[in-house]
């Protein structure tokens, strides 16, 4: 079975019947996160994350609403991670879960994108092999050079 991401806070979400996506809100957990070193800002998403949780509660015009304004409410999720419970008593969601509305009915809302972004740290380039960088990303001054005073370059 592949690894799947868990859907945090700022997930795009779209709903087969609407014109665009809009960007989950996590507004029942405030306790537990993940990919974010500063345990800030990516709040895990649940299955009590229900209701309007939304930052613009809309994904566009509605195909079932006759191309109307959408208003999107969650009304229960699927296919979320069953073997923990979170603090909130809900169940994680991941990048494959999906969302029912009253209007689109079950599964209709997806996941497009769960959220969680690389957020490099200075443990990640203690542990990055230098040549492998050097490689990537040729602009990076490796450390030996980086300590040398400003006089010493002009003087080159």
């Amino acid at each position: 079975m592949a690894e799947k991401h868990v859907v945090v806070q700022g997930a795009e979400c779209m709903c087969k019947f609407g014109t665009s996506p809009d960007k989950l809100k996590v507004l029942k957990n405030s306790k537990e996160f993940v990919n974010d070193k500063n345990a800030t800002k990516k709040s895990i998403a649940s299955t009590v994350d229900l209701g309007a949780t939304f930052e613009k509660n809309m994904f566009g015009s509605c195909s079932k609403l006759n191309n109307k304004p959408c208003n999107a409410v969650v009304s229960e999720w699927s296919n979320y991670y069953q073997d923990i419970i979170l603090k909130n008593g809900g169940k994680i969601l991941l990048e494959d879960s999906k969302g029912a509305c009253p209007i689109g009915g079950k599964d209709c809302i997806s996941i497009v994108q769960h959220g969680q972004k690389a957020e490099p740290s200075d443990e990640n380039k203690k542990n990055a092999n230098e040549n492998v960088q050097s490689q990537l990303n040729p602009m990076e001054i490796p450390d030996e050079l980086s300590t040398t005073s400003q006089e010493e370059v002009i003087d080159a």
